[in-house]
């Protein structure tokens, strides 16, 4: 049996990634949101409503950060998708994290975010269906934390958390279950379909 729900964006996970802009008088805002993601090797796509504080932040500065937050800080990242910097000046102090400038973009860098992307504005997308920002990966920042013995970036490390479109839920994710282009490789090789030939699956 199934249920039919009509057209709702239930995907899952949902990201909860954190923007990090400047205002004009170059305080800190940050605003989670989980509509975007890579959409080319050094490019990312937000999904925003253009009426978002945010949105004027990147069309001024021409630059954002983006950072993925750990469930040490689910409170305060949770906190950014509720409160609006436009009727909310204090918001970022209000969270008691703390922030330093890009050394590489007009934005800033939240340290307690173990994983951030520092981007510059490629375009701004009106379209029928919302505002587009299209942004172009100049440099990404991790805490010495979240890297392994090699120096990488190791995921379950961040300690990152998902968002649920259809409860509303935060879900952590860390547990690592199989090796991208290796878990299913075995299906690629040749079997026999029991009357000894060799036939591809």
């Amino acid at each position: 049996m199934t249920k039919n729900f009509g057209a709702k964006p239930y995907l899952f996970p949902m990201p909860t990634y954190m923007i990090g802009t400047y205002n004009e008088d170059d305080t800190v805002d940050v605003m989670m949101m989980a509509w975007g993601g890579i959409c080319a090797e050094d490019m990312v796509a937000l999904n925003l409503e253009a009426e978002h504080k945010t949105v004027a932040n990147i069309n001024a500065r021409k630059a954002f950060t983006l950072a993925v937050p750990g469930t040490d800080t689910l409170r305060e990242s949770d906190f950014f998708g509720i409160a609006t910097a436009n009727r909310t000046a204090d918001k970022f102090g209000r969270s008691g994290l703390h922030a330093v400038k890009s050394e590489s973009v007009d934005a800033p860098v939240i340290a307690e975010y173990p994983i951030t992307l520092e981007c510059e504005v490629i375009e701004m997308q009106t379209q029928p269906y919302g505002l587009r920002v299209l942004g172009r990966i100049v440099n990404v920042v991790a805490d010495e934390k979240v890297l392994d013995a090699a120096g990488k970036i190791d995921a379950g490390k961040i300690h990152a958390f998902a968002f649920d479109q259809m409860q509303n839920g935060y879900y952590a994710i860390g547990e690592k279950i199989g090796q991208a282009w290796n878990s299913g490789a075995a299906l690629m090789k040749k079997q026999d379909n029991g009357d000894g030939k060799a036939k591809n699956p």
